[in-house]
């Protein structure tokens, strides 16, 4: 209440109290321009004094232009007539810590050329809205919320909505994977989930081995912690082994590996099972948890599914395996989850409850009710269709169009190129002039090696703009060729 401040005493006129107040309150903001106040009436009831002084107090200050009064409506204030206040800009980067600091510089969005609705953008790898089972999710939408109603519009269970869960168990054991002595924790996607595990297992300095090159937001994420990451390279879409022991051997205190077996982000290349053996074994021999990103495993549209690392362990713990389907499925809903050891899980639940509360249990019971029916499984079947025929359509342009030493890509959304001495960001700017954007493969590196590499998406381009594009990409890049000899 405005008023509840307001002290009148004897001393001064009635009226000219309540008006300094009213004043006051409206000059430093308290009251909000074109606020309604409430009747003489009724603030002469409020204050318990006579409605001659309310009505005095009013007009002197209208005649000062901070009211006014609109037939039928009421009194409102007017605090634009006001003196301008004494400005304050503060400098918030001179107090920003290391970790915003980082996270802007960092930032490709804002770095990187921005597309625009006239350019053939090869960017992104998120799914093509346009086939999404909107009816479908609205169904399941309409079910669960009749089943469960408010109930869904309530605080949720850090660890994640029940059924979702015991799905995910499911999916996962369909899988090849052991869930026995196993837990899920859902998050909002891969971004927080390795974000939870980064934060609960991880001090600054800690070292981390990947594949270089690797997801550029795992890239970021492990840089803003503190972390020194530490690289093998994967060399025409294959681990180089020997590199990788050697990293392992010459460094005793690594924390974790992290690696992504299924269509690599950014090579789209899908690990064979001989070497997730290999690398499962390396990593056991040495002591080394791994945090396995589950990225796109559905779309795979060669040959059957090959099983993920975590099936490996079995018995065991020490895999941290992180899934999604938010490249394939309905990325809006942020939907992830862990797979680990149940004393893991039920420690990082701890964790998340500290800086989130719960994922929205709206979302993951409209994902559970969609899952639950046949829908899903029609969707996968058909957008390996629509995606493999992009894919197919890509990679043949690019071997006809691109001058490249090799293209790697096994399925999923994109494709990777290794270009013959030819600067990717130089291409970039020859392409951005003809509407033409892509990724530049030096993000994803981590030593600053990259330079001639791109990375091509075609998940959410008609297959016409992928033949076009990918031509410009090729024309731009011959010339640059010419350019170099």
């Amino acid at each position: 209440m405005i008023f509840s401040n307001l002290n009148l005493d004897d001393k001064t006129p009635l009226y000219m109290q309540i008006r300094d107040y009213l004043e006051d309150m409206i000059s430093k903001g308290l009251i909000a321009d074109k606020s309604k106040l409430p009747s003489t009436r009724e603030l002469s009831e409020i204050l318990n004094v006579s409605r001659n002084s309310v009505i005095s107090t009013y007009e002197e200050l209208k005649s000062q232009g901070l009211l006014y009064s609109l037939p039928g409506k009421g009194t409102f204030v007017n605090s634009s007539n006001l003196a301008p206040i004494t400005p304050w800009m503060f400098d918030w980067t001179s107090i920003e810590n290391d970790y915003m600091a980082g996270a802007n510089e960092m930032d490709i969005v804002k770095s990187e050329v921005p597309w625009t609705s006239d350019t053939i953008s090869f960017k992104s790898i998120s799914p093509d809205g346009e086939l999404f089972d909107v009816e479908e999710l609205k169904k399941a939408f309409l079910n669960r919320i009749s089943l469960e109603g408010h109930k869904l519009l309530n605080y949720g269970y850090a660890q994640g909505y029940k059924p979702l869960i015991d799905y995910l168990l499911q999916y996962m054991r369909d899988k090849g994977v052991d869930t026995e002595g196993k837990d899920i924790l859902i998050t909002n996607g891969f971004t927080e989930a390795f974000d939870l595990i980064l934060s609960s297992f991880t001090e600054k300095g800690d070292i981390v081995i990947c594949e270089n090159p690797t997801h550029n937001t795992s890239i970021k994420m492990m840089k803003l912690h503190g972390l020194e990451i530490l690289g093998a390279d994967v060399c025409r879409g294959e681990m180089d082994f020997d590199m990788l022991k050697e990293i392992i051997e010459s460094n005793k205190k690594i924390k974790f590996a992290y690696i992504t077996p299924s269509y690599h982000n950014p090579t789209g290349m899908v690990m064979s099972p001989e070497n997730r053996y290999r690398y499962y074994n390396i990593m056991k021999k040495y002591g080394i948890p791994i945090i396995e990103d589950g990225f796109n495993e559905e779309l795979l549209y060669s040959s059957t599914h090959i099983f993920p690392i975590a099936s490996l362990d079995n018995k065991n713990n020490g895999v941290l395996y992180i899934g999604s389907f938010s490249k394939i499925l309905f990325p809006g809903l942020r939907i992830g989850w862990i797979l680990a050891d149940k004393g893991v899980v039920s420690r990082l639940e701890s964790v998340k409850r500290c800086k989130n509360i719960h994922t929205s249990s709206l979302d993951q019971a409209i994902l559970y009710e969609y899952l639950n029916q046949d829908s899903f499984g029609k969707y996968v079947k058909k957008i390996r269709k629509v995606y493999g025929e992009k894919f197919n359509c890509a990679y043949k342009a690019v071997e006809k169009y691109i001058p490249n030493e090799y293209i790697l890509g096994d399925g999923g959304l994109h494709l990777f190129i290794k270009l013959p001495e030819i600067d990717a960001r130089e291409l970039l700017e020859e392409c951005h002039k003809q509407n033409v954007i892509f990724m530049p493969g030096d993000l994803f590196f981590i030593d600053n090696a990259g330079y001639d590499t791109l990375r091509l998406g075609f998940s959410r381009l008609e297959t016409e703009d992928i033949e076009k594009g990918i031509k410009i990409i090729g024309e731009c890049a011959n010339r640059l060729l010419l350019h170099g000899l």
